[in-house]
């Protein structure tokens, strides 16, 4: 399945300058890589912000956090990297914003039409990068909360007077003493 610009919107709910840069680090990055979008867990994405732009990287390399194929890692950077457990090869993108002409910066429209259509060397950073093979997705024994009995993964749990409980239970707990 490949997506649309218009596809990317109809998922995120509108246009906006971080959803058309991700599309365009994310279109970049599978293209350097020779990949194509992830049915499974063949491509994982390692994105350094929770910007719009990772929508458009979902949508168009596939990775999501439920398949577990993307990770986050908070560092507030425009970057990603992507690598294509295939071939073993990954790519680091970062976006160069800072590129675009002065007089569109204020123009929405225009600024959005540039990072579709802007030279993808005037645009973006991508280099070629040795990553340790991210670890495929793992299921865990799920386990009641001994407090509000919600189900948890029992590797998100905490054990609270030698009750399992679940991490906001805890915070709770410790909280209260």
């Amino acid at each position: 399945m490949v997506m649309s610009y218009e596809n990317i919107i109809s998922f995120h709910g509108h246009s906006c300058p971080g959803l058309a840069i991700g599309y365009r680090m994310t279109k970049a990055a599978l293209r350097r890589l020779e990949g194509k979008r992830a049915e499974d867990e063949e491509i994982v994405a390692i994105v350094e912000n929770n910007a719009c732009g990772v929508d458009a990287l979902q949508c168009v390399s596939g990775c999501t956090f439920g398949k577990g194929n993307l990770i986050f890692k908070d560092y507030g950077k425009p970057v990603y990297t992507l690598f294509n457990r295939k071939t073993g090869k990954g790519v680091r993108v970062v976006s160069h914003t800072e590129n675009a002409p002065e007089h569109i910066r204020n123009n929405r429209s225009k600024y959005i039409s540039w990072l579709l259509e802007a030279p993808e060397e005037e645009l973006l950073k991508l280099e070629e990068t040795d990553i340790e093979e991210p670890e495929y997705a793992r299921i865990f024994e799920s386990v009641q909360c001994a407090f509000c009995k919600e189900r948890v993964m029992i590797i998100r749990t905490k054990k609270i007077e030698g009750k399992i409980c679940c991490i906001p239970c805890a915070e709770k707990s410790e909280k209260r003493k």
